[in-house]
């Protein structure tokens, strides 16, 4: 297939035109401001002068704090600007591949959610995704929409570069590192997830699909594991969330089921501690 991949310099974009390609697909990457999704006419020229057999939306407004003062920016990129691309897609009679997130629930179900859960999103962040979920849906009946959470990759800013940094930070200060334990997620490599989509993407399926590696820790507890690979001397004691406030509400459960993958048989995800450790490997190669 010749895909065209929307947001292709970001962490999971990156990596999704590095597996794209090497399994095999011709691959079209294009990001902000070459393209800007919120302009129906923009995507539209784009999306036919690429020829393309189907798109993958990896662009997002993805600053969740940020979202709670932006929510009309937010909204304009992860709803209306998803529904652009999904509705050029249906009139080009391609298939829509969009990224979505854990953040649509309110987190207050005691066992890992599955695709059918009635979303509550209880950020601006979560329900701009949401209504992107919807538009995208409602454009383009050719959809495969992935719930993502608790994403990390080797480009980019995100959780287990933020530990790595701030623990030698505090093992040189010789204080502690305190990580909340008291919310419940999947750490989620973004190349489980690229790999993941590919399986997909050639079947039939259409739909929401969970996306994220099997298992399940808090924060504490993946924290642990980052500085543990890290080799980095620094004492990680856990928290409740109270104690760092923030803008937007965090779900106190994260954890996603990848039912629907596991009822096709399609289901490639790793357990989260075997995709870590890939990812260990990974960037130890790619930038050593």
């Amino acid at each position: 297939m010749k895909l065209l991949i929307i947001g292709c310099n970001g962490q999971l974009g990156s990596d999704m035109v590095l597996l794209a390609r090497a399994a095999g697909h011709e691959v079209a990457g294009i990001d902000f401001p070459e393209i800007d999704i919120t302009d129906l006419d923009g995507v539209r020229r784009k999306v036919g002068e690429s020829r393309c057999d189907g798109i993958v939306n990896c662009a997002g407004y993805t600053a969740v704090d940020a979202c709670e003062t932006h929510e009309k920016e937010a909204y304009a990129v992860n709803a209306h600007g998803a529904g652009n691309l999904a509705r050029c897609a249906a009139e080009t009679g391609i298939s829509i591949i969009h990224i979505s997130t854990d953040y649509v629930f309110d987190g207050s179900k005691t066992s890992p959610y599955i695709e059918t859960d009635t979303p509550n999103p209880q950020s601006a962040y979560g329900r701009s995704k949401l209504d992107g979920e919807r538009q995208v849906a409602a454009a383009n009946p050719r959809h495969q929409i992935f719930r993502i959470a608790w994403l990390y990759g080797i480009k980019g800013a995100n959780f287990v570069k933020t530990i790595r940094k701030v623990a030698a930070e505090k093992a040189h200060a010789g204080e502690p590192l305190k990580v909340v334990n008291d919310q419940r997620g999947t750490p989620t490599y973004t190349r489980e997830v690229c790999r993941q989509i590919l399986r997909v993407l050639p079947e039939a399926a259409y739909g929401i699909f969970h996306c994220t590696a099997e298992g399940e820790c808090t924060w504490y507890d993946f924290a642990c594991r980052i500085v543990a690979a890290a080799k980095v001397g620094a004492r990680v004691i856990p928290c409740a969330t109270a104690e760092f406030p923030r803008p937007a509400c965090r779900p106190a459960n994260s954890v996603l089921e990848n039912a629907r993958l596991k009822s096709l048989g399609l289901n490639v995800m790793k357990d989260w501690k075997e995709g870590f450790a890939d990812f260990i490997s990974d960037e130890a190669r790619e930038n050593g």
